[in-house]
């Protein structure tokens, strides 16, 4: 039963981690980078290591994947000031 459990987390982790390399667009795969967070923690719990399970949900599941939605923020909004900047000097 355990090697069967063990099997599992493996599958699943594979299959986030293939997800999070399919995903195209930025914003969704910080989301499946989450699930991806989740899945290594799932697996670590298993392995009967909890407490690199708590510190991978904790960094994995919630602060990669916020600093990379910020991060992707910061950039939409620099590249739209960037723009207006230009169209105001075009317009001069």
């Amino acid at each position: 039963m355990d090697d069967a459990l063990i099997v599992a987390a493996l599958l699943l982790t594979a299959a986030t981690a293939t997800a999070v390399v399919l995903t195209r667009e930025p914003g969704r795969q910080a989301l499946v980078l989450s699930g991806y967070g989740l899945a290594l923690g799932v697996l670590f719990v298993v392995l009967q290591a909890p407490d690199v399970a708590m510190s991978q949900i904790g960094v994995g599941t919630v602060a990669v994947p916020l600093l990379v939605v910020l991060a992707l923020r910061a950039a939409r909004t620099a590249g739209r000031a960037a723009r207006r900047r230009a169209a105001g000097k075009d317009d001069g």
